[in-house]
């Protein structure tokens, strides 16, 4: 039997909250089929007041695609790159004998997509919080739609067909990282204007962080257009600010939004478990 589910905006850009389901037990095919459209709908969708183990995360991640649920393994090869099969994270500044617990764990972190960087890219993310600092370190997720809608048509045209070369350096932390990227980090080539496979709606998809240029353009060109873009993203008007609390699982879409998050005091602690959603057609190795 299907639950009755309450839904409340989040924004007037984008999301909802989520009531009225217990993610901490099995949930049946109509509700997951309910969650799913909703989750394209609205792009973000927070759960609020939810106790979850790991366990039940990758099972919630599983209504959306392929939970990435693999062992994640932390080394990487001579080039950077991670190996192994993706898995679990956790967010975190926390460190237990000496060494941190997980990754990302300080101070702000610029617009970016998850996995833009790999030929398919993760189709969703969810992130669940744990520990929250008392301010600061929050997410922000920007509407992609909007801003490719909100473009002059001229802009529109001159976009429709250029194609990026997206990289992500782990140690990267602002644009002249991913400028000067080693070139030996793995890269994917997408296009700039994207069609979304569920809703057909045209979306941009670049990120300042990842986005390392337009293969078809030359360099102080492609470069000039992409910072005008990337500032399009951002504008406040297609940005949503989630302030976490305890207990708030979240999942996005990231086919059609970024996401960043700001500041908080490096002596709080901050800790979120994280699990990405891939394509079910996607390879498992990282």
């Amino acid at each position: 039997m299907t639950l009755t589910i309450e839904i409340e905006p989040l924004s007037d850009v984008m999301g909802v909250a989520v009531r009225g389901v217990d993610l901490s037990k099995p949930v049946d095919v109509s509700t997951q089929e309910m969650l799913f459209e909703l989750f394209v709908k609205h792009l973000v969708l927070c759960f609020p007041e939810q106790r979850l183990s790991a366990a039940d995360q990758l099972r919630f991640a599983n209504f959306f695609g392929r939970g990435d649920g693999g062992d994640r393994v932390k080394r990487r090869d001579k080039n950077k790159r991670r190996t192994g099969e993706r898995g679990m994270m956790y967010v975190s500044n926390i460190r237990e004998n000496g060494k941190l617990i997980g990754v990302l764990p300080d101070g702000e972190m610029m617009f970016h997509s998850d996995g833009a960087h790999r030929p398919s890219p993760y189709r969703a993310t969810t992130l669940y919080g744990i520990k929250i600092p008392s301010h600061g370190g929050d997410t922000l997720f920007a509407n992609l739609y909007k801003a490719y809608e909100a473009l002059p048509s001229q802009t529109k045209k001159r976009i429709e067909n250029l194609i990026t070369r997206v990289v992500y350096d782990y140690e990267a932390v602002d644009r002249a990282h991913t400028i000067a990227a080693n070139p030996v980090l793995p890269r994917a080539h997408h296009s700039l204007v994207k069609s979304h496979p569920d809703t057909k709606k045209k979306t941009l998809y670049l990120s300042r962080l990842m986005t390392q240029d337009i293969v078809d353009l030359p360099a102080e060109e492609g470069e000039e257009l992409l910072l005008e873009l990337f500032d399009q993203c951002e504008k406040p008007e297609f940005v949503y600010t989630h302030k976490w609390k305890v207990g708030d699982l979240l999942i996005w879409d990231n086919r059609c939004t970024n996401h960043a998050r700001t500041d908080f005091p490096p002596e709080e602690e901050r800790m979120l478990r994280r699990f990405t959603v891939s394509e079910p057609d996607a390879p498992v190795e990282s």
